[in-house]
């Protein structure tokens, strides 16, 4: 039975280089598949990881239909074995459900990458919807940690080197840019004080101290 599976973690947790590795490992047992993005940080029509990997992806806007596209390729002829879905979490709540049609309707296994929360701690309605309609949702295992060491679960906004929680809910910028909107992964008792790295800092805050640390 096709499966839609939905893997999801903060920033950081390698969901890009998941998908990648995905795409790889079908391809290299000569399956075909269709690879889709939205609003990767390399630019339109790409994946790629913090690792430096990279494939070519079909964007996918606000108008497009996933379902039909996909119906289109078939009858032309083309072989579709598997879908990936990278930046899930930017999808319309109706291109969620053609994904959960492609996998009832014809057969055909859906990977979906994303986050599920935004910087407000809100999910975004793409991971909202799938989180509704999986099969399965996977957390990544590979965790990112927030700058006192623990386990990273919230993504958090960053201007200027500030932390905000308010503003649009999608705006572009990555983990370790230095423009002016940036993003921090944090835990949740940073993200709700407040304090991301930049902050600690100046308040001379360190993280926890082992009891057999001096």
């Amino acid at each position: 039975m096709a499966e839609l599976i939905y893997y999801c973690g903060t920033m950081d947790s390698g969901k890009s280089t998941l998908a990648l590795q995905t795409a790889h490992n079908h391809e290299t047992r000569g399956r075909n598949g269709l690879v889709f993005t939205n609003r990767d940080r390399a630019g339109e029509g790409l994946i790629s990881s913090r690792l430096g990997l990279q494939k070519s992806a079909i964007e996918v806007d606000s108008d497009l239909n996933i379902h039909r596209l996909t119906i289109e390729r078939m009858s032309l002829g083309e072989r579709i074995d598997f879908i990936i879905c990278d930046e899930a979490q930017f999808y319309t709540e109706r291109q969620i459900e053609e994904l959960a049609m492609i996998v009832d309707g014809l057969g055909i296994d859906v990977y979906a990458f994303g986050i599920l929360a935004d910087f407000r701690t809100k999910l975004f309605p793409g991971s909202q919807r799938l989180v509704e309609l999986a099969d399965r949702v996977e957390t990544l295992q590979v965790r990112a940690l927030c700058w006192c060491g623990e386990p990273a679960t919230h993504n958090a906004r960053v201007i200027n080197g500030n932390m905000v929680t308010e503003g649009e809910q999608v705006v572009v910028g990555d983990t370790n840019s230095k423009d002016e909107v940036a993003y921090e992964v944090l835990c949740r008792r940073h993200h709700m004080r407040k304090i991301n790295a930049r902050a600690s800092q100046a308040t001379h805050i360190s993280p926890p101290t082992l009891p057999f640390q001096d």
